[in-house]
């Protein structure tokens, strides 16, 4: 019962990404761009075949293999885990399972969808809101060992 929190966040995350992607879909479809910060921080439509900036496009059903054994075995961390690092584990499940439902059922088809993103940073890579989940997830949860090792010592 104590771990419902993690996994709340977690398919809000999946059910917030889902919806901004298709509402990128519809309002970005035609190649528009529309900047939020000037260049530095827009919106524009990209489908990615790969991983982190657009690595292993070639490899697009290794990427979804790697996301199914994420998504299926982070439910088992979190329910181990403290509280703490449990509640960011769950945003990085929510982030793997959000991109990996496209890499499902996004074209060109099971299992080498392409992901949709839509967030340009300064058009150094393109992400999503799974991509901000995973990569604030990850980071947080380096941040609470790190901080939370020394203070046991």
């Amino acid at each position: 019962m104590k771990k419902i929190l993690p996994f709340t966040l977690g398919l809000a995350t999946i059910a917030i990404d889902q919806l901004v992607k298709q509402w990128a879909l519809g309002a970005l479809g035609g190649g528009e761009r529309i900047e939020l910060l000037g260049s530095v921080l827009s919106l524009r439509l990209v489908f990615n075949s790969g991983a982190a900036f657009s690595l292993g496009n070639s490899m697009t059903w290794v990427i979804t293999a790697i996301a199914v054994v994420v998504s299926i075995g982070l439910p088992f961390l979190i329910a181990r885990s403290a509280r703490v690092p449990a509640i960011i584990l769950g945003f990085v499940w929510g982030g793997a399972v959000g991109n990996l439902l496209d890499r499902l059922f996004r074209a060109p088809g099971f299992p080498e969808g392409h992901v949709v993103d839509m967030i340009d940073y300064n058009g150094y890579f393109v992400g999503n809101v799974a991509d901000i989940a995973l990569v604030a997830g990850v980071a947080a949860l380096l941040f609470y060992e790190f901080f939370h090792a020394e203070k046991e010592q």
